[in-house]
């Protein structure tokens, strides 16, 4: 009965096996979110962006005015000392 006692028993298809089986629904499915839980998993990631944006525009643009505008002004400044001891 070996191999073609268990190919037949595979083939045999009983269909409240198919109905009854695990995978087909399985009412104790577990939820990855609770839809509040979703709610904050959302907020968290807009924050998230919204900081990761905020942190390149600060370093691309803000951050390199502000320190130029720092080094014209000891410019000037320099400039204008040395101006007043001629």
């Amino acid at each position: 009965m070996g191999l073609e006692g268990g190919i037949a028993r595979f083939l045999e298809f009983d269909l409240q096996d198919y109905r009854e089986s695990y995978y087909l629904c399985d009412p104790k499915k577990i939820t990855m979110f609770e839809f509040d839980q979703y709610l904050g998993f959302l907020a968290f990631l807009t924050i998230l962006t919204i900081g990761f944006w905020l942190m390149i525009f600060l370093i691309m643009f803000v951050v390199p005015y502000w320190l130029g505008g720092n080094l014209m002004e000891l410019w000037k400044e320099r400039r204008a000392a040395k101006r007043e001891r001629k």
